[in-house]
This record gives structure tokens, sequence and C-alpha cells, in this order.
């Protein structure tokens, strides 16, 4: 198996020369490359969850600073964080749980069952805090037999009670591992499959003879349209070429191939069509504030010898009178949002304060390493 670090550097060359392209597929490779870190992360017998967080958050503060503007890395990165938290919240509930059933079939020896509570306080303060929120995602799907986390006593003292306990911790220890890597194999196959369950809302917010307008190539966008034709919608599509890369092209043959009606235009006659449009009005970012946003290489443009030409080699400076502005994404300001449709449903933009919370915590929202004794 390859070394761990160096499967992160190969992809950190990956994200720094953009080689990886588009959100699905950038979210796909950076949920495999963490259940690799997680599958060889080397896990202490005490604070388990924490030795995979920080394992987790070195390679994610990596993978953030070498593509910023790609927010599909930071968000995965937080979401494996998030499931490392709730499966070690779980396997403590159970095993609290177990604790618990115990003592109330054994209480004829309060010494003994006094005994039985190897549980530090921060761990009960932990399932405590688990009953005053709503159960996520992620914790309902969960189907783990309570037994399967109990800590199992032993009655002997000494020698037999200390392996006993060493060996819990060792079980416990390689449970966690196990349910986290399942859960990240569960979101990697979310992510592969994302496209068909929103593919499945299509009809609920395509209607009759609408018009719709969108920009460039997405797989997503096009298996949306594509179903709601299939349910019998009858609408017209509007691409955006997207010069100079020109995908649009691209999704615009693939429209036509799945025999929807497709009319192919330039960009700028996008502010021509746009009264006609019902859905789907990206803004071009004139204001040279707006962020995330990526330049793309002149070259795209013009080619070097043409740049060149541009060149002001009589000032002795050699500065360019011709200055290339190539973005890589259009924006639409969030007030123009008016529903998100994700693999869940559809939300209103209101609702999105809670699939955050469901999703990752708030502990994740800024990825960073806790400083270490002596920093």
């Amino acid at each position: 198996m390859p070394d761990t670090q160096v499967l992160v550097n190969d992809f950190l060359n990956k994200l720094k020369k953009r080689k990886i392209e588009g959100s699905q597929a950038t979210a796909r490779q950076t949920a495999e490359l963490l259940r690799s870190v997680i599958s060889q992360q080397r896990v202490p017998y005490t604070n388990q969850a924490g030795a995979l967080i920080d394992a987790v958050k070195a390679v994610g503060e990596q993978l953030i600073a070498a593509n910023p503007v790609e927010l599909a890395v930071g968000n995965i990165v937080r979401r494996v964080l998030h499931i490392i938290r709730e499966e070690d919240l779980s396997l403590t509930t159970a095993a609290i749980g177990g604790l618990n059933l115990s003592a109330v079939s054994d209480d004829e020896n309060d010494d003994d069952r006094d005994g039985d509570s190897t549980l530090s306080a921060a761990a009960v303060a932990a399932a405590a805090r688990s009953t005053l929120r709503p159960p996520s995602l992620q914790t309902l799907l969960e189907d783990t037999p309570v037994s399967a986390a109990v800590p199992q006593t032993s009655s002997s003292g000494g020698d037999s009670e200390g392996k006993s306990k060493s060996a819990d911790k060792s079980s416990r220890s390689r449970k966690l591992k196990h349910d986290v890597i399942e859960a990240v194999n569960e979101l990697i196959q979310d992510i592969v499959t994302c496209h068909e369950q929103i593919a499945e809302q299509a009809v609920e917010h395509i209607h009759q003879n609408e018009v719709i307008l969108t920009l460039g190539s997405s797989r997503t966008v096009l298996e949306f349209l594509f179903a709601a034709k299939e349910k019998k919608r009858s609408f017209r599509v509007f691409v955006a070429e997207g010069a100079p890369r020109y995908q649009g092209h691209l999704l615009a043959k693939e429209l036509v191939a799945r025999g929807l009606q497709t009319t192919l235009i330039t960009d700028s006659a996008v502010f021509a069509m746009i009264s006609r449009v019902n859905m789907l009005c990206p803004l071009y970012p004139h204001n040279p504030e707006v962020l995330l946003n990526e330049l793309r290489s002149p070259s795209e443009l013009l080619d070097f010898g043409e740049f060149s030409d541009c060149m002001d080699f009589g000032s002795g400076s050699g500065s360019p009178l011709l200055h290339v502005v190539n973005p890589a994404f259009d924006y639409v300001p969030p007030k123009l949002v008016s529903l998100f449709i994700t693999d869940t449903g559809g939300h209103n933009p209101s609702y999105m304060y809670r699939l955050i919370a469901d999703y990752y915590s708030a502990d994740d929202l800024v990825v960073q390493r806790r400083a270490t004794a002596g920093n």
C-alpha cells in the first residue's frame, strides 16, 4: 500500500496545478484520500477520535491551502471530521447504555457496580449532550448493535481485569476506525450517485413550456434536464457557450443527443435572451471585489505571440499594455438564489443553517490543528 504522505503529495500537486476539474471529482478524490489517511493512521488506546481528527485536520489544512477556491475540498474535510465525531459519540453512548443496563441488573452489589464504570466524566458528558440535539442523518442510518460496543468486564481481579480493559480499548479502537471508514465509504457512494437523487426531483421544479438558461457543462444539470423530459415535460433550454473553453458546446450536443430542444448562444447574447428565461440566470462578476473566483491563464484567449506584441518594450520596463482577465466562474449573488436542490431534496436558503448543522460540526468550521504544547 502506498505511503500516506506520497498519496497526499500527489493529490496536492494535482490541486495546485488544477489537474482535477469539477466539484464532484474533487469531492470524491478528497474523500478517498482521507479514507486512506484514516485507514493507515495508528490510533492510541486513549483519545482515539482526537488522534483521527488531528490526522485529518493536518492533511485538510494542506489540501485547502493548495486550492482555496475549490470549496468542495474544505467541505469534504469538514464532513469527514463530523463523521469521526459522530461515530465516536455513537460508540460512547452505546457503551454508557450497556453499563447502565449492567448496573440495573446487578443491583445486589453496589461495590461491584461502581467498579464497572470505566468511562470518563468527559465521555458521560458527551453522551448527555447528544440527547439535547436531534440525531444526524449518519446516526439515523447507523445500524450497529449496542452490544458490539459495550465494554466487557471480568469478575476476576488483578491481571485478568487489566487484560480485559486493554482488550476492550483495543477492540473499541478498531471498531471506531472501522465505523468511520464505513461511513466515509457511504459518503463516497453518495458523492458518486448524488446526481441521480437530484435528477429524481426534476419533475417537481420544471414545468410545461418553461425556458431555462444554463452555462457551461455539468453532468448534474444534464441528468436533471433529461429526467424532466422523461416525465413528459416540454421546455426549451438555452446554453451559453462559455468562452473561451466552450464547455457549453459539449452540453448542447449532449442535450440534443437526448432529444431536448436546445439553443446554443454566444455569451454576449445572454442579455438579449434573459427576459424570456424562467430559471438559472448567472451574472458575471464585474465587481473586482467579488471573491472566490479563479483567474485562468491568458493563453486561453491569446497565444504567446499575440500577447508579446502588446508589451511596451519602448519604455524599457516591458510591462504589458494589454491586460487579459479570464475568470473561471460566473457569480450568482445569494439574494438571487431561491432554492437549493440537493440529493436530500429542495431547500429554501433559510433552511441551509440546519443542513450545515447536520453535516458539519461547529468545531470544524475553521480547519486548524490544535496547538501543541510549547507553541
